[in-house]
């Protein structure tokens, strides 16, 4: 299980390292990450499995180039 303040604190890093703007945008049941317009969504629970952090940097990859997590 990963916190998501890690994610989150990770895909900022990530954002300022590529030069990317990033804003946390509060929806529904998922927090939205907007990354130079492109949107991923982020669940609200504290602990977020591994493939689901997974698949969250995975959506991050066209911003941050393959496997930027690892």
């Amino acid at each position: 299980m990963t916190k998501r303040k890690d994610i989150i604190k990770r895909i900022k890093a990530e954002a300022k390292k590529n030069g990317c703007r990033l804003e946390i945008l509060e929806g529904g049941n998922h927090s939205k990450l907007v990354i130079d317009g492109m949107i991923v969504p982020l669940p609200r629970h504290n602990e977020i499995r591994e493939n689901t952090t997974k698949a969250i940097y995975g959506e991050c990859e066209p911003k941050f180039g393959k496997d930027w997590w690892k």
